[in-house]
């Protein structure tokens, strides 16, 4: 039977908190300024900036995607220090980590203040009932707005339901660029000591019931290369130790005895091995390899299981497949079905937010997850690990009731764009079936003036809009958007205009002579000297229909000119290919074919007749 003790003790020695914070509000950045302040390593200023970014894409993407663990000691006391996802879009990964807290940190810039991945978390912590630190950042900032900041931020603790006691929070002034924090705003810090102190002050110490038996929450797992799988979780109760019989508690009441082999607690970046470890202290347990996210490790004699985690479901969904273009094996290492369905469901041990559905087809697997990037940045992994397959356009997830009646997933959309561009923000919004929630003019101190719309929209009306606003704006736009919450399905279509693409309809090799003749037609997604094939989309057309085009078409020698005599051909740089501009244009019958070192946009039908057929088909 699942239960949960009630604690009656504290472990004053250790504090548990979360940073959590807007994309590129310094989060990452205040981590490295706590870590070098506290002299975790020797040589830590060999390690670069945003020593928490561990994994190659967050460095590129300048995200946090994994939920990474690290601790300080500060006048005695460890503080174990988790480094959140800012974006909802891992959203699985805040959830089960602030469960592993006793406290947050919420990061806000000074300029731009609580943004919608702030929301989205904050509510969350808040709803757990943990206490928040609110620490404004980039203080240093010549256009910060302090003042109105944390007033904003105020708002936004009201707004989210907060009780009297965590609408008193502490509020720290951080240039955590500088290493530097503050509790008076007029009067500068010199290093991250204010902040430190605020946390020992406010955070509450980790509630223990150090005398009954062993319980831990299995929050996330790790795989070691000589320790093979672990899993991480706060241990909530009793105490666990080095060669200790435990029972692991899995879902639907599974009872799995087993040992613990190897036990790692978190000192600095690190994992270091320990013989022993109670209650209020996150731990890292080796030797339970059917262990996963959500498991109870408890006592061997009297185990009882905690409530499992709870995520919320995904809102896209798109499908996996086998690559079978022409260019099909030439790069990858894993190729079949089978390593394709070994790695979706290898991935669903960590990756809390995603599901995976087998079809009709074994080349074929749906895949769910929270939203565009949370899918991108999977494939990107698979891309890098050697892995070749393609995927169709994502849609949205719509669900329906005992009645029939539809709900499909709606985002709150927060758009800054200069204000010569609110006109043609607002058509395309309304276009798109949004709903204006709040707006506001925002003037600079340069003179400039920008528009900030906060919007409630259907996931449906942000699929392909990033891409669009950037080019219709000149790329001025800045927009983030959170899921809200599942509503009545929009009965209306939306105005959304469908592109037509220019498709090769031979195979070889591009020439300039062809591109040149071909690219009035529209936009370019390749130069000359490109192996193409019969069915690749080769570029955007300039109306809304598809058209074959020949880009392999050479000029051929004539008696009246020779071939290379003519004047010197001036080609347009084709647009550039990356993972999200794929995913976002790619329509209904085309699919992003993704190698280790290409990404090709294709027709699922190749053949041109074949399309057509199933067009009037379709009709």
């Amino acid at each position: 039977m699942t239960q949960l003790r009630a604690p009656h003790d504290h472990r004053n020695d250790i504090r548990n908190i979360a940073i959590i914070a807007h994309v590129d509000h310094g989060k990452t950045t205040l981590v490295d300024a706590v870590l070098r302040q506290t002299h975790v390593h020797r040589k830590i200023d060999d390690m670069g900036e945003r020593i928490m970014d561990s994994m190659d894409q967050e460095r590129e993407r300048g995200i946090t995607i994994r939920a990474k663990n690290a601790s300080v000691t500060y006048k005695g006391v460890k503080i174990n220090i988790v480094d959140t996802p800012g974006h909802a879009d891992f959203g699985g990964e805040v959830e089960r980590t602030l469960r592993m807290v006793d406290g947050v940190l919420i990061l806000v810039d000074a300029k731009e203040g609580p943004m919608p991945q702030t929301t989205f978390v904050l509510r969350k912590a808040l709803a757990l009932g943990h206490k928040a630190i609110v620490v404004i950042n980039k203080i240093d900032r010549p256009d910060a707005v302090i003042d109105d900041v944390v007033n904003r931020t105020f708002d936004l603790f009201v707004h989210l339901g907060a009780t009297d006691e965590q609408l008193d929070f502490p509020i720290v002034y951080a240039a955590a660029i500088k290493g530097q924090a503050t509790l008076d705003v007029n009067k500068p810090g010199t290093d991250i000591t204010p902040l430190l102190d605020t946390v020992l002050e406010k955070i509450p110490a980790p509630a223990i019931n150090a005398t009954a038996p062993l319980q831990i929450l299995v929050l996330a797992l790790v795989q070691d290369p000589y320790k093979g799988k672990m899993g991480i979780g706060k241990i909530q109760s009793g105490s666990i130790a080095r060669r200790q019989a435990v029972m692991l508690l899995g879902k639907d009441g599974a009872q799995i005895p087993g040992k613990v082999s190897d036990l790692a607690v978190y000192s600095g970046l690190e994992r270091v091995d320990t013989d022993q470890a109670s209650a209020g202290e996150i731990v890292a347990v080796a030797g339970l390899d059917e262990v996963s996210i959500g498991d109870t490790i408890a006592d061997a004699e009297n185990p009882v299981a905690l409530p499992r985690v709870t995520v919320d479901e995904p809102t896209v969904q798109m499908s996996f497949s086998v690559n079978n273009s022409p260019f099909a094996g030439r790069e990858g290492k894993y190729l079949t079905s089978r390593h394709l369905r070994d790695r979706l469901f290898k991935e669903l041990e960590t990756n809390v937010s995603l599901r995976v559905h087998e079809t009709e087809s074994a080349d074929r697997f749906l895949v769910a997850g929270r939203g565009e990037l949370h899918l991108g940045v999977l494939i990107e992994q698979m891309r890098r690990e050697g892995y070749e397959l393609q995927v169709s356009q994502p849609e949205v997830i719509i669900h329906r009731d005992e009645a029939g009646k539809a709900t499909e997933p709606y985002e709150e959309l927060t758009i800054q764009v200069p204000e010569t561009y609110q006109g043609t923000v607002i058509e395309e919004m309304g276009k798109r079936r949004g709903e204006l929630r709040h707006m506001r003019l925002i003037h600079s101190d340069v003179g400039t003036s920008e528009m900030h719309l906060e919007y409630h929209i259907p996931t449906r009306g942000i699929m392909g809009l990033k891409n669009l606003l950037l080019a219709k704006t000149r790329g001025t736009i800045i927009m983030h958007h959170v899921f809200a919450a599942y509503e009545p399905a929009e009965e209306r279509d939306l105005l959304v205009a469908p592109h037509g693409s220019l498709v090769a309809h031979e195979d070889g090799t591009s020439t300039g002579y062809a591109i040149f003749m071909t690219q009035e037609r529209g936009v370019m997604f390749i130069g000359p000297g490109v192996e193409v094939y019969r069915g690749m989309v080769v570029g955007e057309n300039s109306r809304d229909e598809d058209l074959d085009v020949n880009v392999c078409k050479e000029k051929h020698l004539s008696n009246m000119r020779a071939s290379g005599t003519d004047e010197a051909l001036v080609l347009t740089p084709p647009k550039e290919m990356s993972l999200e501009f794929a995913l976002e244009y790619i329509g209904p019958d085309e699919l992003v074919e993704i190698t280790p070192q290409n990404l090709r946009l294709r027709k699922r039908l190749l053949n041109a007749d074949e399309r057509r057929r199933a067009k009037k088909a379709g009709k």
